[in-house]
């Protein structure tokens, strides 16, 4: 699998925020309108080396704060031992641990998260909380730890204070990538954000994502992000479609495409309309 460097130039974009004064929004672009998706059991190798079947689950997941983790145990509640492999040792120990810096994530079990059904579970493997969302047809932002269901989109704040001596605050959306996770997460055997093979879906970040930015976000400003993302695209193909194909990877890298996008991916054929919401 081929993993590229993250610290590569990127075009953003800063709007105001429409439902709070003094608040913008800085959104990425290029990471925004990408064709990742997620990979997991679709050739992803895992976070850990030798552990491809966990995906990004081996170490669990640490809550945001108290109110994800009672969320999260209102849907635990639902899961029984037919959808939830370790439900016995969730009944008996608990699913909630606390690590050595003394904060609260979920359950690590023979070597991955407590939630994370183990392939030949006859449920399925993957997820239980996710699989969950899936059967009672609500959106996994509501089933998962916030922690889950942003991956790998990351929403940081920023405090900028302007010459007149005020304050806003600039909500930033991007992607959660190696150094998101701090020096841990130059221990991973791999991450998905950056990698060619996690960069083919048919649609854009901004669209296959649509759920979790309106969670992060809102209506209002998700609106906005979708037409300053489409028209973005429609630059990008423009330019794109404008040169020879041998001059690709070059154009592609003035215009910050993602390098682990197909740079054919943002070209359009004469006729063909943008990717749209659904």
């Amino acid at each position: 699998m081929a993993e590229l460097r993250s610290a590569f130039p990127r075009t953003w974009v800063e709007f105001d925020d429409p439902e709070a004064e003094d608040s913008r929004y800085r959104c990425d672009l290029t990471w925004l309108t990408s064709r990742w998706e997620c990979i997991f059991g679709r050739g992803c190798p895992g976070i850990v080396r030798g552990r491809a079947n966990d995906g990004c689950c081996t170490h669990g997941a640490h809550f945001s704060e108290r109110a994800d983790e009672k969320r999260v145990g209102r849907w635990v509640a639902r899961l029984t031992a037919e959808t939830w492999q370790y439900h016995g040792a969730g009944q008996r120990k608990g699913w909630v641990e606390v690590d050595e810096d003394g904060a609260r994530k979920t359950r690590v079990t023979k070597g991955a998260c407590i939630f994370l059904n183990r392939p030949g579970f006859p449920a399925g493997a993957g997820c239980a909380l996710h699989q969950l969302a899936v059967r009672e047809g609500v959106d996994y932002q509501e089933t998962k730890p916030d922690v889950c269901w942003q991956l790998p989109i990351r929403r940081s704040y920023e405090k900028v204070k302007r010459g007149d001596g005020t304050t806003v605050l600039v909500t930033v959306i991007s992607d959660y990538d190696r150094a998101a996770w701090g020096e841990g997460g130059h221990d991973l055997a791999w991450f998905c954000s950056a990698a060619t093979e996690a960069h083919r879906a048919p649609r854009p970040v901004y669209l296959s994502e649509r759920a979790t930015l309106i969670a992060l976000m809102g209506e209002a400003a998700y609106a906005q992000l979708v037409d300053l993302c489409a028209a973005h695209e429609q630059a990008v193909a423009a330019t794109l479609a404008a040169h020879p194909p041998e001059r690709w990877e070059q154009t592609a890298a003035l215009l910050t495409v993602h390098p682990a996008d197909t740079p054919a991916a943002h070209v359009r054929t004469p006729g063909q309309t943008p990717t749209t919401p659904a």
